[in-house]
């Protein structure tokens, strides 16, 4: 279970994470809120695991409600909107590694296991989107036969991989959360991919400039350091601040 994230944890996230490609990211985030899990145990986790402790971590950091806004495709019109935590937990979280799995896909008996973030950091760079959809079957498929005789990846048809694809969405649903939206200026309606990845490294990023700036003030006040302002509560920083704003 993630712990929440103090305000000395979210510049350390920031800071690290200014660099990195979003996989590393939320590694990093969930580094420092699973400190007992090993760097190898995190990589291993499937995305919908990852991203279940990610929405955790969210709730108990920041709270339930996620305040949103997009704009609309059709119409470039302004959509603000809240979603819940609970709107968007497809499964809860699920510790330990997901074993092999198997399915039969238009006579094909294919042995596969799930998408984790090895995988994504493996294609991330890829820029042509066949080539990184054809590394990442690759690395899933353990087995493919037909008729008990063995097919390679390349010599799967069409109709397999995408079968292949929607049984790992339906077996680790958080790994792709969309959301049904509808524009109320235009009517249009279009489903948006929920990011927890980005959603949570955006806040915490503008939490992270937020406590600079509180650093930057109570320091130059008070000549404080930077550890024993970040070591105060919110209240307690809060009221310090309205002293000397």
């Amino acid at each position: 279970m993630p712990r929440p994230l103090s305000a000395q944890e979210m510049l350390v996230i920031w800071e690290r994470g200014l660099h990195q490609h979003p996989v590393e990211r939320a590694l990093t985030m969930l580094s420092v809120a699973l400190p007992e899990f090993a760097s190898d145990a995190l990589l291993a986790l499937t995305i919908g695991q990852r991203d279940a402790y990610l929405l955790t971590l969210r709730e108990i950091t920041f709270g339930t409600r996620l305040e949103s806004v997009v704009e609309c495709p059709a119409c470039q019109e302004r959509l603000e909107f809240t979603l819940n935590v609970a709107d968007i937990r497809a499964a809860p979280e699920r510790e330990g590694e997901v074993g092999e799995q198997q399915a039969t896909l238009d006579g094909y008996e294919v042995h596969f296991r799930l998408p984790n973030s090895r995988d994504l950091i493996t294609i991330a760079r890829l820029l042509d989107v066949g080539q990184a959809r054809s590394t990442l079957v690759q690395r899933c498929l353990i087995e493919a036969k037909r008729d008990s005789e063995s097919v390679a990846v390349a010599d799967l048809p069409e109709p397999v991989i995408a079968g292949l694809a929607e049984q790992m969405a339906r077996l680790d649903p958080q790994a792709e959360v969309q959301l049904n939206l509808c524009c109320p200026a235009c009517e249009h309606r279009w489903s948006l991919l929920f990011d927890i990845v980005s959603f949570l490294w955006t806040e915490i990023g503008g939490q992270a400039r937020r406590l600079l700036r509180d650093v930057h003030t109570l320091a130059r006040a008070y000549g404080w350091r930077e550890a024993d302002i970040l070591s105060m509560s919110a209240v307690r920083r809060q009221y310090y601040l309205e002293m000397v704003t």
